[in-house]
């Protein structure tokens, strides 16, 4: 025991006891949090050894210091910096079953906001072994307990140590290309990379990667276009004659069910129906619903959704493109198609920050005339979670704003309560939430039946001011709520209800698989057009990238000058391929999910035929040039070239978010006898008190307190 101390009371000692320490918990992360696939007892010893290298590599820098203290705390800064970053991904892969590119790191300002509460509902009692060893090291050396060497290594030895730590980072490669060839020159799920090379590894591969991005996009040229305008038109679906211009005319409202997936639609725990609303919605024949439809997000979460809904392109590779290029970006964005082919007035409603993914300068580049959020409203107290004002105070308090905006308009309503982590107030639900054993899981149930009754009020003010029938309404699911580490816990509610989710097998909790997981991504597409009587369930294959065309051909609106890359849902010619961003992909009849092909019954296909593998190589060239195609176009900014005969350019200097209402008064004002708004219509009175909701919050007063930070820029003149 005395050799060891004395060992450790040596520079060299303290180096290889907090690398030995950090390397253990790091294995300790990819066993107990990061699930990475591991299929063969090659692949655990690579896993095994894949720390070392980066922790010798970082920990290593120490060595090159020779004043003693400052020796011993830049060891210490390296240990604690390199663990926050560790226990940060597993903090985000618990949430998303991913990893913390640059791009998010760097873009986390724009989505800070209530994350702290997100995260801790996230946290795991395990979770102190990420840090019991830094505690007890820090005790130590301020107790002398652990003494400071004086002694200086040699000049010679930190550069040995580097060296050796790049040798065996070259022998891990080495490894790693062995069992997966090409790892870092091809395109992987980041997965592939942490299970190889490590999660330091990782972060350095995609800083370069970020970097080669930004200088792509700064010598990007216009003749770059040509290719990305080929595959457009090669790939473009001609609208239905029985459905194009069938919404002509009509005000779109655009309802975001945010975390809601497709399970959800018809789904029973505890005796209770989830969502009695959204089901009579979706079996309703004037509702073209999507059975099949799936989210097609990657980092940017509820961004990318969005940034697919009004641009028809997919969300970046990495990070979110609200957050990391949308300041800047050209877009050809709905409410910007809609404004000049129809005259649409547009506006958001959320009742969050107007900074959060940075939508505040977003939306400006998009086109949005209007963007109401937290601070229109009364957010405080407890009318608010953490993400920003209850969904029925929103759809509540939006009408003051909403009954002012000239018709036709097109309204987007971002919900917030179905959030992680899926928290109300107890006299905001009755709810009986499910026993197993996963908290998220049970609340995940409790608060769709919140957005569910939100939804239903919301639709009874549309009928009763008579809305209703002037508009096309448009429900969808953002992303996944429950994410794959919990998809077991959640297959235990599917037992209670199992004619309604034959697909997952007799035996879902313990026969659960990737297949599972991919099937788990479809979100729901409700397109509710009042008076329409041949709507009803569609079959077909789509995703989110291909809602923007579907939308426009119904209101009449050619897309075929547009740079969108799905296609119309409704057409005949429509592409059935829904690519992830993962480069995974689902169709019809067979699935891709991490290298494996599955069959639709979720079995799997270990020994196609030719002809068989043909048909997959064709599937996988299209989801992979459709993804490639939209990164050129958004990472390079190339619509800032293109000129579209249908579409004129967006100047974001035009919109000021900060006073929205008194713009639209004043626009009636001036229209007189000529005003379309609700309120004009109503011979110019308020259409509030036709809003009923049974919101306890509804009658509460204003408080200091809040739950969410209010920031709009325009408000302070940026």
């Amino acid at each position: 025991m005395k050799s060891l101390k004395s060992k450790i009371d040596t520079r060299f000692g303290f180096f290889i006891l907090i690398t030995i320490l950090f390397w253990a918990k790091t294995l300790f992360a990819y066993l107990a949090d990061i699930s990475l696939g591991v299929g063969s007892i090659f692949q655990w010893i690579i896993l095994l050894i894949n720390p070392v290298a980066t922790t010798v590599l970082i920990f290593g820098l120490a060595l090159y210091i020779r004043p003693k203290k400052i020796f011993y705390w830049v060891a210490m800064l390296l240990d604690v910096a390199n663990t926050v970053m560790l226990y940060l991904n597993v903090i985000y892969f618990r949430e998303f079953s991913d990893f913390m590119t640059v791009n998010t790191m760097l873009g986390y300002s724009k989505v800070n906001q209530g994350l702290s509460a997100s995260s801790m509902s996230l946290t795991n009692v395990h979770d102190i072994f990420y840090w019991l060893d830094i505690i007890v090291i820090f005790l130590l050396l301020v107790l002398k307990k652990i003494k400071m060497d004086p002694h200086p290594l040699p000049k010679k030895f930190g550069f040995q140590i580097t060296s050796l730590g790049f040798l065996f980072f070259a022998f891990n490669l080495m490894l790693a290309e062995m069992d997966r060839p090409q790892l870092i020159t091809r395109t992987f799920d980041r997965s592939y990379i942490v299970k190889y090379m490590g999660l330091d590894a990782f972060t350095a591969y995609d800083g370069v990667q970020l970097e080669r991005n930004h200088k792509m996009r700064s010598e990007a040229k216009k003749s770059e276009l040509t290719s990305i305008e080929k595959y457009v038109k090669h790939h473009y679906a001609k609208p239905s004659n029985v459905t194009f211009a069938k919404a002509k005319g009509k005000n779109v409202i655009i309802i975001h069910l945010e975390s809601f997936q497709q399970f959800l639609i018809d789904d029973k725990v505890e005796g209770q129906t989830v969502t009695p609303f959204l089901n009579s919605i979706y079996h309703s024949k004037s509702t073209y619903s999507f059975s099949n439809f799936f989210h097609q997000v990657g980092q940017g979460k509820t961004s990318d959704a969005e940034n697919m809904l009004e641009t028809g392109t997919f969300g970046t590779a990495q990070g979110s493109l609200f957050a990391q290029l949308g300041s800047d970006q050209t877009f050809q964005a709905a409410p910007a198609i809609l404004k000049q082919h129809g005259n649409y007035t547009s506006a958001v409603f959320h009742g969050n920050t107007a900074s959060f993914w940075n939508r505040n300068s977003t939306y400006k580049n998009m086109g949005y005339e209007n963007f109401f959020s937290a601070s229109d409203f009364d957010v405080s107290g407890d009318k608010s979670t953490t993400y920003g004002l209850k969904d029925k105070l929103l759809f509540k308090d939006s009408i003051k704003y909403l009954q002012h905006l000239q018709q036709p308009f097109y309204a987007k309503y971002i919900t917030v309560s179905n959030h992680i982590p899926y928290t109300l107030d107890d006299e905001d639900s009755t709810f009986k939430t499910p026993s197993t054993g996963d908290k998220t899981v049970d609340n995940y149930f409790k608060t769709a039946n919140y957005l569910d009754q939100s939804v239903e009020e919301f639709f009874n003010f549309l009928k009763k001011s008579g809305l209703y029938d002037d508009s096309m309404i448009v429900l969808y699911g953002d992303h996944y709520g429950i994410s794959n580490s919990s998809n077991t816990a959640l297959a235990k509610t599917f037992e209670q209800d199992p004619d309604h989710f034959k697909e997952f097998g007799s035996n879902p909790t313990e026969n659960w698989n990737n297949w599972d997981n991919s099937q788990l991504q479809r979100v729901p597409l409700m397109i509710h057009i009042p008076g329409m009587k041949d709507g009803g369930i569609q079959s077909q294959y789509g995703g989110e990238i291909d809602v923007l065309p579907t939308i426009l051909h119904l209101l009449g609106i050619s897309t075929k000058n547009y740079i969108q890359f799905g296609t119309d849902l409704l057409s005949k010619q429509h592409d059935q391929v829904v690519a992830f961003r993962n480069n995974d992909y689902v169709t019809p009849t067979y699935s891709s999910i991490g290298g494996k092909l599955y069959d639709s019954s979720g079995n799997e296909i270990t020994d196609p035929n030719t002809t068989f593998k043909k048909k997959v190589e064709k599937d996988r060239k299209a989801a992979k040039e459709q993804l490639a195609m939209s990164d050129s176009l958004n990472e390079k900014n190339l619509l800032r070239f293109y000129k579209n005969p249908d579409f004129k350019k967006v100047n974001s200097a035009n919109y000021n978010y900060s006073d929205g209402l008194t713009k639209a008064i004043k626009l009636e004002d001036k229209l007189g006898l000529k005003s379309t708004s609700m309120f004009s219509k109503n011979q110019d009175k308020s259409l509030e008190d036709l809003y009923k909701t049974n919101a306890p919050e509804a009658n509460h007063k204003s408080t200091s307190e809040n739950r969410i930070k209010i920031t709009n820029p325009d408000a302070n003149g940026s």
